[in-house]
């Protein structure tokens, strides 16, 4: 059942393009990416927790975006986010927040480190179907072979995001 709800949507322009997030009254991000579409954004988001409307407004999630493509590469991690799913879903997007820049995991990996080590492809599912990109890092689970693999907001996206990581990394 959706809740008879309200959310505040706001784009702003990245290096990766615009990127556009949907944030609960509780400024908990239900959804985001590298879009204008705000109604691809609001897709993303499991009908039992979608909002009926969208209001233009500012969210304190769009500062952290403003500070991660400033070099603050942990910013968005600490931005809480709602999502509704199974509790393999919920464990999986738990875990995908201790990947931290710079680092990656391959899907089996990811597998193992939700307690489902034989559910590759349940892993694999759970990065699709991850709403708040960047906010919960899938972009940082690569192939097995360390190719990017999917994302929902195009291969060019994850490849820039974990380029960008890497750099930083490597000049810590």
């Amino acid at each position: 059942m959706t809740e008879k709800t309200t959310a505040t949507v706001q784009t702003i322009e990245t290096p990766d393009g615009a990127f556009t997030l949907i944030a609960d009254d509780r400024q908990r991000v239900l959804a985001s990416g590298w879009t204008a579409d705000r109604q691809a954004v609001r897709d993303r988001i499991h009908p039992a927790i979608r909002p009926l409307e969208l209001i233009e407004g500012t969210t304190d999630a769009a500062e952290a975006v403003i500070a991660y493509y400033a070099g603050d590469l942990t910013a968005a991690g600490s931005v809480p986010v709602r999502q509704h799913g199974t509790d393999l879903q919920q464990r999986g997007w738990t875990a995908l927040r201790t990947i931290g820049p710079g680092g990656s995991l391959n899907y089996t990996e990811f597998a193992t480190l939700i307690g489902a080590a034989r559910a590759v492809r349940a892993a694999a599912s759970i990065c699709a179907r991850n709403a708040p990109a960047l906010f919960v890092p899938c972009h940082r689970v690569l192939r097995t072979d360390g190719t990017p693999g999917g994302f929902a907001w195009g291969t060019e996206v994850k490849c820039a995001l974990l380029e960008r990581e890497r750099m930083a990394a490597a000049h810590v």
